[in-house]
């Protein structure tokens, strides 16, 4: 079988091999610098949500299996043929650029899982299709000489190009030039490809036609072997999928941590398609103590951000995606199969993506995806046999069959003794102590995977997945598009809070004669409080507000009688909750108050000029941080529906982004007075500290505000970024706190 890696190009010359790999190098990096180009331009329309990453993620995965398909078909033509028909649909597909945002209206609420895909299809689906193909094609045209050696290796420069193309984005890209400039150089780059495509067509002008009948006397693939391509592919990328949400849903919502999952999905590839091959085997040797240490963590859904859950779960899937990836190569068919090969995985991968993006957010309530792909790719990964002491010589199979179930038995105690201790929610000495025994426990019965998966399972549950469990079975969570929210009753502080991850959107008090009082957010001294119960003169008499995010619906009950108030909320899961009774802020204080479904931002653009005297930008809290929301341009949104001397109040509390400095240079640009309110009240059961930011036209407006109570401070903002975020030019790494993201460790 032609499958052992030779070195690439044997007795090629080394510049004729440089063009091959140059233009697949290219071609991934143009094929992952697009991906977050489009989603950046895509924000204003889109949002911040995790799941619009994923949707995006589907796209990418249609299309790029869609080329792969294409790239098979082609391939059973002569390599001139296929040159020319590949040029000419580069060229053509090169008249969609540059890249721009296709005019779509915006969806009916309910409707964004298939809006998105739709909008990003239209956007980019061309030029992604068709550089998609370039891989697996030139591939096959560099295999097309018998003398140029094994092509597998340059699927490994492929996904190293891919990797650097998802870096480059958010570090070079994005912080350096507006959109129409990135799109532009993007279209370069797609110039040089076609010269590079060309190139190669010309560098095997000779080569004769390339037929998919196996050569050698190669065997057919069997379709026992593709199912086992289709599982090993499908696998990890569900699992990047699925870390993504799991990321940003329970431990925190950074958007720049999106690309984290998937750059190390493309590394993974690095290494299993590699000539060296000890580095993947080392991981795959270590995966099995990695897929219990980290995966046992992954039924965690504790509401709090932890750097070290992230730091496990990236490190899980970069083990899992290796050591299946591996396995992937080591059943790679001869190179006459290669375009069979990669549209296989190209199918496994897409499977793998709609299982965690389209089908998972409805049928479950919470990412339980996550824990059933880190379950089947235990089930997937290779298991060394370094542990395996069944096969030591003269070992009594009798003795051998109680040994392991003794191990498994104490493995059981093991983990109720962890339960115990998990309850807490710390990590102490004795969780770490028996979480590297139930750990040791699971190496031992690596010979026998039912009982190695058992231990997983004990792990998961022992951990927290019993409570994640449990909410479920009690219906108290929410899944839609836009995240999983939780419902948590606190018995002893008669409290209910609505969680979103580990974002805390409000609570209420179940006290009926404390039901209308503000807490969480919006005590006494926030900026909120502050503004809307010391309106200035000209807005105390039917003053018009409105709200951007509803939440629990507690800006509700500042209303006072006479005063028009309308909410603006994205997901219709939040309105049911302020409606069925869930939280009852809006029903008790504002029944008649209309909510306006939708992205925000397009919707106060609907707004007739002047219509709020007072407008809340309440999105800010926690670690989510939708950037479309805090654009010079939204801001002027915002403006035109403000009244000449309105208020715009900001809500910034943000625990890993520093949002002053943006604010402050939209406020320099758009000829604004702000003034912040840091509010860290004593009574930290009811209240949570808060940051608000007050802008207004003149500066009289605010003095008026600030004069109402005296005694709470309204500060000058800090030192303004050197420019505003705009929808074309924003980057959060130089607002990135550093010191708090890094102290969760």
């Amino acid at each position: 079988m032609a499958g052992s890696a030779g070195v690439i190009g044997q007795g090629k010359s080394r510049a004729e091999r440089a063009v091959f790999v140059a233009t697949i190098l290219l071609g991934s990096f143009l094929l992952f610098l697009v991906q977050p180009l489009v989603a950046r331009m895509a924000l204003p329309r889109l949002g911040g949500a995790p799941n619009v990453w994923n949707s995006a993620m589907i796209v990418y995965q249609a299309l790029l299996l869609a080329g792969y398909a294409y790239a098979h078909w082609l391939s059973r033509l002569a390599v001139a043929r296929q040159a020319v028909i590949h040029i000419a649909l580069l060229a053509l597909f090169a008249l969609t650029l540059p890249i721009a945002l296709y005019d779509m209206a915006s969806p009916a609420a309910g409707w964004e899982v298939l809006w998105v895909p739709l909008l990003l299809m239209l956007t980019v689906g061309p030029v992604f299709f068709i550089v998609s193909a370039q891989a697996p094609l030139m591939q096959r045209w560099f295999a097309a000489d018998p003398d140029a050696g094994e092509p597998w290796a340059l699927y490994a420069a492929s996904n190293l190009g891919s990797f650097a193309g998802l870096l480059a984005y958010p570090l070079l890209l994005e912080p350096m030039l507006p959109l129409a400039e990135q799109s532009t150089v993007w279209s370069i780059g797609y110039a040089a490809l076609v010269l590079f495509v060309a190139a190669c067509a010309w560098l095997r002008r000779d080569a004769g036609a390339l037929r998919d009948a196996p050569v050698d006397d190669a065997p057919p693939v069997t379709l026992r072997r593709k199912l086992h391509w289709l599982a090993l592919a499908a696998v990890p990328s569900g699992l990047m999928l699925s870390t993504t949400t799991h990321l940003t849903t329970d431990i925190f919502a950074m958007p720049l941590l999106w690309v984290i999952p998937l750059g190390l999905y493309l590394l993974s590839f690095v290494f299993a398609f590699a000539d060296t091959r000890w580095p993947a085997r080392a991981i795959t040797t270590v995966a099995p103590a990695v897929m219990l240490l980290a995966g046992g963590l992954t039924m965690i859904s504790r509401h709090t951000g932890s750097v070290t859950l992230g730091i496990a779960s990236v490190a899980l899937l970069f083990v899992v995606a290796v050591a299946l990836h591996s396995r992937l190569y080591e059943l790679r068919p001869p190179a006459s199969q290669l375009t069979l090969f990669y549209l296989v995985m190209s199918l496994g991968g897409a499977l793998g993506g709609a299982f965690t993006a389209i089908l998972a957010p409805v049928i479950f309530d919470w990412v339980w995806e996550h824990p059933i792909l880190v379950v089947a790719a235990a089930i997937l990964m290779p298991l060394p046999r370094a542990f395996d002491w069944s096969r030591m010589p003269g070992l009594d199979i009798g003795m051998m069959r109680f040994a392991a179930f003794a191990i498994l038995v104490i493995a059981l105690f093991l983990a109720w003794l962890l339960h115990g201790i998990a309850v807490d929610r710390t990590l102490s000495i004795h969780r770490l102590g028996l979480t590297l025994l139930l750990t040791t426990c699971g190496l031992l019965l690596m010979a026998w995977r039912w009982k190695f998966l058992a231990v997983l399972a004990l792990l998961m549950v022992a951990q927290g997945g019993g409570a994640t469990i449990k909410a479920s079975w009690q219906g108290i969570r929410t899944r839609s598009y836009f995240g999983v929210y939780t419902i948590i009753d606190y018995p002893v502080s008669k409290v209910r809070a609505l969680v979103h991850g580990s974002t805390l959107h409000g609570q209420q008090s179940t006290e009926p004669e404390k039901s209308r009082e503000p807490s969480a957010y919006y005590g006494p001294g926030s900026g909120a409080a502050l503004v809307l119960q010391n309106l200035p003169p000209f807005a105390r008499d039917e003053a018009s507000i409105g709200v951007l995010g509803l939440g629990a619906g507690t800006l509700a009950c500042f209303a006072e009688p006479g005063q028009r108030w309308q909410f603006f909320e994205i997901d219709e899961a939040i309105e049911r909750m302020s409606r069925d009774g869930t939280f009852t802020y809006y029903e008790q204080c504002t029944p008649d108050a209309p909510i306006v479904l939708g992205d925000a931002r397009l919707e106060v653009a609907k707004a007739a000029p002047g219509s709020f005297d007072v407008l809340l930008i309440d999105a800010f809290s926690s670690d989510s941080v939708p950037l479309h929301l805090i654009t010079k341009e939204a801001v002027g949104v915002y403006l035109d529906a403000l009244a000449p001397d309105g208020v715009l109040l900001i809500h910034i509390s943000n625990r890993y982004i520093e949002l002053e400095p943006v604010v402050a240079a939209i406020a320099r640009e758009q000829g604004l007075v702000a003034r912040a309110r840091h509010d860290n009240p004593a009574e930290t059961n009811s209240y949570t500290p808060t940051s608000w930011i007050a802008l207004a036209r003149d500066p009289a407006t605010l003095e008026a505000v600030a004069r109402a109570q005296p005694d709470k401070a309204w500060e000058p903002l800090v030192e303004a970024a050197p420019q505003p975020w705009t929808d074309d030019y924003a980057s959060i790494l130089p607002y990135i706190r550093w010191k708090a993201l890094l102290g969760d460790l």
